[in-house]
């Protein structure tokens, strides 16, 4: 009858027994998308479970070691991610883990997080509402002592081109001025129905869906607050897509829109401002990507919060 003892012995761990010609040190190794739930809170007080995916890395310090121990890192996210809500404590947690875990193989950690998160938004007038499914991102690392934690979402708005719309208003004055003699009275009946004709309207200013990504560094002692974010940016845009609608929101849309005419430099612009004024950020990044429906390609801008050693300047792809 075999001991555990025993039966461990006669299991072979390949990953123990070095290869010379292939030694060398390793940046990171692990595992991605490892199929967990997570526990999140959104800030609201109400905590969510969602299907997230997982990435789970340290790297291999020793050139004299094959391997890591992979089925350690799986057991330490499915036990911590899976019965704790997401915070910072309980990730730098989970990273410090890792660590323990691999003491004689790993000084460094890091852990990425993707997952879904409904959060019910109103319509702009009627009393309906609806769901909208935001994505998150969390990445955290953990080098020694220092502790680095990065948090994302999306927001998708509508933007109308501002240039559009001044040419459409010129084809529309000239429509107004060959309907309409100059050297003969107005008549308000005639104008208003006018305007309100398809003839009246003989162009409209292109618009097009919207993508506004951003990553954010928290201050110390901050914590996860997604609809803050989420509302800061809204706000800021003026323009976010909805949910259920009725025609006085559909009418509520369209005047936001004339509103908030905007390039992609005006939408980040407004978006570096709303989060420059958040003090439990301590760094933000931010691309707004604009869909053009008059191009094949997209209009692009980024912008960061500026602090040394921070986002500012970094990668345009």
């Amino acid at each position: 009858m075999h001991t555990e003892e025993n039966t461990a012995r006669l299991l072979p761990d390949v990953a123990v027994h070095a290869q010379p010609h292939l030694a060398g040190e390793l940046d990171w190794v692990g595992m991605n998308g490892i199929e967990v739930p997570v526990r999140f809170d959104a800030g609201d007080g109400d905590v969510q479970r969602a299907s997230a995916r997982v990435g789970a890395f340290v790297n291999l310090r020793r050139p004299d070691k094959r391997g890591i121990h992979m089925s350690r890192l799986y057991l330490l996210v499915e036990e911590a991610l899976s019965t704790q809500t997401l915070s910072v404590a309980s990730l730098r947690g989970l990273l410090r883990a890792f660590l323990d875990s691999h003491k004689d193989l790993s000084d460094r950690a890091c852990l990425s997080i993707r997952f879904e998160h409904l959060v019910r938004r109103p319509a702009l007038r009627s009393s309906n509402s609806g769901w909208r499914a935001y994505p998150v991102c969390i990445e955290a690392s953990l080098v020694g002592e220092e502790f680095l934690l990065e948090f994302g979402t999306e927001v998708v708005y509508s933007s109308t081109c501002p240039a559009s719309a001044a040419l459409s208003r010129q084809l529309i004055q000239d429509q107004f001025t060959k309907d309409f003699d100059a050297g003969q009275p107005i008549d308000h009946a005639a104008v208003l129905a006018w305007l309100g004709s398809e003839k009246g309207i003989v162009a409209t200013p292109h618009a097009q869906r919207s993508v506004a990504r951003l990553r954010v560094r928290l201050a110390d002692n901050a914590s996860f607050n997604l609809i803050q974010l989420i509302d800061q940016a809204e706000q800021a845009l003026g323009t976010p897509v909805q949910t259920a609608v009725k025609r006085e929101d559909e009418q509520a849309f369209a005047r936001a829109n004339g509103a908030n005419l905007m390039f992609c430099e005006d939408a980040a612009r407004r978006l570096q401002k709303a989060l420059d004024a958040d003090a439990s950020l301590s760094d933000f990044h931010i691309r707004v990507e604009h869909q053009e429906s008059l191009h094949p390609h997209d209009a692009v801008a980024y912008a960061s919060k500026g602090v040394e050693g921070g986002y500012a300047g970094k990668g345009c792809a």
